[in-house]
């Protein structure tokens, strides 16, 4: 494979994983994953270590979500509900093997912001060839994506949205920042996102707790392993799994 500076989407496609069916599940990918990990560290032009994300969207809205609460008898709580139609959207993505999740709040989904997001991640790892793994939406195909030279996709086999944990981390996020809450503004709806993915991103033992299933983590494990490189390359790769693998074969 040729490669460049920050190459275009049609010039390094990234692989789909194997389709599972309508219904995926780990179990049918655990033998799939490594391989379709290591055909995709392959395609990185310098050796760095390896780092595995799964990218997702999530839109976020002025509409009340209303849940059973606990109050102290005889109380009946009220809660204040709103239906208005203005929105805004969180990117994310997580990293399974430390619990590192990073995010931005964007006004829509798109290329152009699927874009902004794509460099963001690549800049806070300059350190790191990053494997993201994302759904076949639209914008995460688009041609006019340029790549950024650390970073590569892996999309996830289609209606399967529970092969991809940054998903529980979105429940998390309703749960504990906007079940029962209205806002008076877009704003303060930004300002609580915001807030929320800020103590998910410091939060690394949780996140991991969240997302760190073992499947993926075995399977990241079993890729760099597979993966027929030079030693050198093999040895970096290592560097973040290290620890996780050798207490799996200890």
């Amino acid at each position: 494979l040729s490669h460049v500076g920050t190459p275009r989407l049609a010039e390094a496609r990234s692989r789909y994983l194997p389709s599972t069916g309508r219904c995926g599940t780990p179990g049918s990918l655990e033998k799939k994953l490594p391989e379709a990990i290591a055909e995709v560290l392959a395609m990185f032009p310098t050796s760095r270590p390896l780092r595995v994300m799964y990218q997702d969207e999530a839109r976020f809205g002025r509409i009340s979500d209303t849940r059973y609460c606990w109050a102290k008898k005889p109380t009946r709580p009220e809660v204040k509900g709103m239906l208005i139609y203005q929105y805004t959207y969180a990117y994310a993505a997580v990293s399974p093997q430390d619990g590192r999740m990073d995010s931005l709040v964007l006004p829509e989904v798109s290329g152009r912001c699927m874009q902004i997001f794509l460099d963001e991640v690549a800049q806070r790892y300059p350190g790191d060839n990053i494997v993201m793994m994302v759904d076949g939406a639209g914008w995460h195909k688009s041609n006019d994506l340029k790549l950024p030279e650390n970073l590569r996709l892996l999309f996830l086999p289609p209606y399967s949205p529970e092969l991809n944990p940054q998903e529980h981390l979105w429940d998390e996020m309703r749960e504990k920042y906007f079940h029962n809450r209205a806002f008076d503004s877009l704003g303060a709806l930004e300002d609580q996102l915001v807030a929320g993915l800020r103590a998910l991103e410091a939060d690394h033992a949780r996140v991991k707790s969240i997302a760190g299933w073992e499947y993926i983590i075995n399977s990241i494990s079993n890729a760099i392993l597979n993966y027929r490189g030079d030693a050198d390359f093999l040895a970096k790769a290592l560097t973040n799994t290290a620890t996780i693998w050798y207490q799996r074969v200890a």
